[in-house]
């Protein structure tokens, strides 16, 4: 008898999965599958074993076609060229190392190596030309380089890419290539400033006599964590100290949010060389706080403040200005707004509500998609880095 329940058990999932697993909320499932069960009578067990020969090969069918168009995939197709170029479609098709990092760290998220070797090797030929590790940041179509300097992120991003490949792949050459950046962003772009230990973000051009100009987005803080674990120097823990400090009297505007850029003397300010707003670049700061575990409901509080004034209005903008509160007059993207949910929803029931993924909007939007969805999944399966 336990026999024939385990193949009534095994053929109910079957179909169920094949038909509905794609489309019913998780407790929905479940519920399908357990009514399913209750009414398959003993006088078709006969039947149904029968179909139990058939039951992998339409299980398969069933997975493989949901999974021949991925949120990955979709990617892929709008934004990366065959030879691994990353196309920022919203800053006329330039690449940058940001979103060569980006693009590496979501390949190897998805197991896909063929994808990651194709934009390592197109980084590593067109961007690391600098005399030390680090690459240049923007590289135009029928030009090339534009800008040698750096951009801090971009660098920590492609070494945490190369750290999480070397260990998914089973490959010490990328491991070697991380390495050889993480050492140079150690020597070359930390400063120290009345607040600690910074990260400038670029190696020229931040670091002037009226102060250290900042941008608490470039610090990944999941990305510190797993590199200062390779390369165990106190400077990778003390930066990440450091921009928790700051984060803690960033706060400026009617929300009491972080600036995208700031400059810092013996305090802190939103940098003049550059809009004062929370946009953009600093939306990233919650996503890097929870994908690290280092958030806290006073350190979300700005977030969530800002976001659930806008719940019940047509639309939530994508920025606002610091000096003088004015907010963005167009809705934000589904990935900022995908981000912000999850910031809503921290120490409460999550929302019903869901985001999909839709590349029309841009490579920003879909990174930014991409990534909260990543780190929302390491997050459920306790990965702490």
């Amino acid at each position: 008898m336990n026999r024939l329940f385990l193949i009534l058990m095994q053929v109910s999932f079957a179909k169920k999965f094949s038909a509905h697993a794609f489309d019913y909320p998780k407790n929905d499932f479940a519920q399908q599958t357990r009514q399913s069960m209750t009414f398959i009578s003993i006088r078709n067990v006969r039947k149904i074993a029968a179909c139990c020969l058939l039951a992998p090969a339409l299980l398969l069918i069933g997975v493989t076609a949901a999974a021949t168009e991925t949120d990955w995939g979709r990617f892929k197709k709008n934004f990366v060229e065959p030879d691994g170029r990353v196309v920022d479609t919203e800053q006329g098709g330039i690449s940058h190392s940001e979103g060569q990092g980006y693009a590496m760290l979501l390949a190897v998220h998805y197991g896909d190596r063929a994808s990651f070797e194709q934009i390592w090797q197109w980084t590593k030929k067109n961007l690391q030309v600098r005399s030390d590790n680090l690459l240049a940041w923007r590289w135009m179509p029928q030009v090339g380089i534009t800008d040698q300097n750096n951009a801090s992120d971009g660098d920590l991003l492609v070494a945490w890419s190369l750290l999480r490949a070397s260990k998914k792949f089973h490959a010490p050459e990328y491991l070697q290539a991380s390495q050889k950046i993480a050492c140079d962003i150690r020597e070359k772009l930390l400063r120290k400033a009345p607040q600690g230990l910074v990260l400038l973000p670029g190696a020229e051009g931040f670091d002037k006599p009226e102060g250290i100009t900042v941008n608490l987005s470039y610090w990944v803080f999941p990305a510190l964590d797993e590199i200062g674990q390779a390369d165990p120097a106190p400077e990778w823990d003390a930066l990440a100290k450091t921009g928790m400090t700051i984060l803690q009297y960033a706060n400026f505007g009617r929300w009491g949010l972080p600036p995208d850029w700031l400059i810092l003397t013996e305090k802190v300010a939103p940098s003049d060389k550059f809009s004062e707003q929370f946009g953009y670049n600093a939306v990233r700061i919650p996503l890097y706080l929870l994908w690290s575990r280092r958030e806290s409901p006073s350190l979300l509080k700005p977030y969530r403040e800002f976001w659930s004034y806008f719940k019940g209005a047509k639309f939530m903008p994508s920025w606002t200005n610091l000096k003088n509160d004015s907010v963005d007059s167009y809705d934000a993207s589904a990935g900022i707004h995908k981000l912000a949910q999850w910031v809503l929803d921290y120490l409460g029931p999550p929302s019903a509500r869901g985001y999909r993924f839709d590349e029309r909007q841009g490579y920003y939007a879909s990174v930014l998609f991409l990534l909260t969805d990543m780190a929302m999944h390491e997050r459920r399966l306790g990965k702490v880095p």
